[in-house]
């Protein structure tokens, strides 16, 4: 029951859609085909600079996390935004999810940024012990003014 977590390749699109879709599904939200699309060609845009991650347990690709850096107005180096994590359900607790977390930090350090942060629903209870134990809750809340609607 070994994890590991290596980069997004184009030969995983059809698996990372289908956990795509069930990230999409936990949230209770919906993106267009085109969006998704968008999403990926991004993912595999090396010059973009939005990362994908996924996670293997035995060979199969159990999860996946989308990451980038930005500059800061706050601090002299990037801060790193793991934007998107998903585990498939069966396997949730097997370690996949803090080994994409683990991955991400790693790739932070290596990128020089001072910061790796990341937003989830409150009553997101499972995933919340998860990153729990990496570090507490900041004391910050998040607002969002859609400009899209």
């Amino acid at each position: 029951m070994t994890i590991s977590v290596r980069p997004l390749k184009a030969e995983d699109k059809s698996r990372w859609l289908e956990l795509w879709n069930g990230y999409l599904t936990f949230y209770e939200t919906s993106l267009s085909n085109e969006q998704t699309e968008l999403t990926w060609k991004r993912l595999m845009d090396s010059n973009y600079g939005v990362f994908g991650l996924m996670a293997e347990k035995d060979g199969a690709m159990v999860g996946i996390t989308h990451f980038m850096f930005r500059p800061s107005t706050w601090a002299p180096k990037d801060y790193c935004y793991l934007e998107d994590l998903f585990v498939d359900p069966t396997v949730r607790g097997s370690g996949a999810g803090r080994a994409l977390i683990n991955r991400v930090i790693e790739l932070a350090k290596e990128h020089g940024a001072g910061r790796v942060y990341w937003t989830t629903k409150e009553s997101n209870a499972q995933a919340r012990i998860l990153y729990d134990s990496f570090i507490k809750v900041s004391e910050f809340v998040q607002y969002r003014f859609p400009l899209n609607p």
